[in-house]
C-alpha cells in the first residue's frame, strides 16, 4: 500500500471520528499527532493525512455545496458518515491537490468506499465525484 493511500485511510478516519463523535477537527488532529510523533514510521503518512485534513477544513463550505449540488436526492445529514468524509476528501485532492489526478482521487475514495460502507457507496462516491471532477474542469 502506498504512504498516500495510507494517508488517505488516516485523514479519512480522522474526517469520520470528528463527524461521528462531534468533536472538532483540531481536538481529533491534534491528538493523532501525538500518536504520530510516537510513530515514527508512520510519518511519512502523516503528513500528507494532515495537509487533507487541513485542506478539507479550509475549503469545506465550497466542498459540501459542491457535494449537495451533485448528490442528487441525498443531503449531506442524510449520508452516511463515512460517505460524507471520503466525498470530502476526494474532493479536496480534485479541487485543490493538483498533484493528484482526479481520477486517482476517485479511484481511491471508491475503493476505501467499497471497504468500509454499504454495497452502493462505492457507485454513489464514483458518480458524485464525477460530477466534481467535470465541475473542476469547467
Amino acid at each position: 500500500m502506498s504512504a498516500r493511500t495510507k494517508a488517505r485511510k488516516r485523514a479519512l478516519d480522522l474526517l469520520f471520528q470528528a463527524d461521528v463523535r462531534g468533536e472538532s477537527i483540531t481536538t481529533v488532529v491534534n491528538a493523532e499527532a501525538k500518536r504520530a510523533a510516537a510513530e515514527p514510521d508512520r510519518a511519512a503518512s502523516w503528513l500528507y493525512a494532515r495537509e487533507i485534513v487541513d485542506g478539507v477544513t479550509d475549503h469545506r463550505d465550497e466542498i459540501d455545496e459542491l457535494i449537495s449540488s451533485y448528490a442528487q436526492a441525498w443531503t449531506l445529514e442524510r449520508m452516511p458518515h463515512i460517505d460524507r468524509a471520503l466525498l470530502r476528501l476526494a474532493a479536496w485532492e480534485i479541487l485543490h491537490n493538483p498533484e493528484v489526478p482526479a481520477a486517482v482521487a476517485i479511484d481511491e475514495a471508491v475503493e476505501l468506499a467499497k471497504e468500509y460502507s454499504t454495497d452502493d457507496s462505492g457507485r454513489f462516491v464514483n458518480g458524485v465525484l464525477g460530477r466534481i471532477a467535470e465541475h473542476a474542469q469547467a
